[in-house]
């Protein structure tokens, strides 16, 4: 699988912009990724070097649109930590 398959996109909330300061980066991943398909990609696609990756699977949440219910699809995050003497990933740069 190649890296832009494995990494879907950044995820941009409050709580992960706090842990840009320790060089934690939140990303959406495929759901068949693993720990170590999550690390190889991101240090191919932003040429860092990762430290530590963890991986949580979100469950779709219940939503309703007038008469229409359901749920959100589920899908997989990862939380990855750079190394100290790594540099920093560009694209959060801009967004604190």
């Amino acid at each position: 699988m190649a890296a832009q398959d494995i990494i879907v996109r950044p995820i941009i909330t409050e709580k992960s912009m706090t842990g840009i300061g320790m060089k934690k980066y939140t990303f959406e991943v495929a759901k068949n990724a693993t720990k170590v398909d999550v690390a190889r990609a991101v240090e191919e696609l932003f040429g860092v070097k990762v430290a530590k990756v963890n991986t949580m699977n979100v469950r779709g949440h219940f939503r309703r649109q007038g008469r229409s219910e359901g749920y959100t699809s589920a899908w997989k995050k990862a939380i990855v930590t750079l190394t100290e003497d790594s540099k920093t990933i560009e694209f959060f740069e801009g967004m604190m």
